[in-house]
């Protein structure tokens, strides 16, 4: 009975989306949801969303990708490592929300009830 909660922010770290699914669940399962609709000028992310097919769907909507290859690709890609350091934005956020205990412990047993006090935790952040 685990969630995987994947953000989106913005470049203060301010959330904009968030998506749930289940704990056992791949990050890329997600991945296109969190980018799409968005036109940002550079998509920051971990290793654990390098896949091509994410790579080219943030070219084709225009952004760069800022996301370092994994250790085993043959031909790896470069990236702008000074603009990745600000990848510790979105791992801030996350900071916060696990200082909201009951996101923290997970005493909610239904995902709806979870995610609404998620919402609710995102929303006093972004109002801090």
């Amino acid at each position: 009975m685990s969630t995987k909660i994947h953000a989106a922010t913005d470049a203060l770290g301010n959330p904009v989306r968030l998506l749930f699914g289940p704990g056992q669940e791949n990050d890329m399962a997600q991945a296109h949801g969190l980018v799409a609709g968005f036109d940002p000028g550079a998509v920051i992310a971990d290793r654990g969303y390098d896949a091509d097919h994410l790579h080219d769907a943030i070219l084709d909507a225009g952004a760069e990708p800022v996301i370092p290859p994994r250790k085993h690709r043959r031909r790896p890609h470069t990236y702008n490592k000074t603009l990745y350091k600000e990848r510790n934005r979105i791992e801030r956020f996350f900071n916060n929300l696990k200082q909201f205990r009951r996101v923290a412990t997970r005493y909610d047993k239904l995902l709806a009830n979870f995610r609404g006090f998620v919402l609710l935790a995102s929303i006093a952040i972004l109002l801090r």
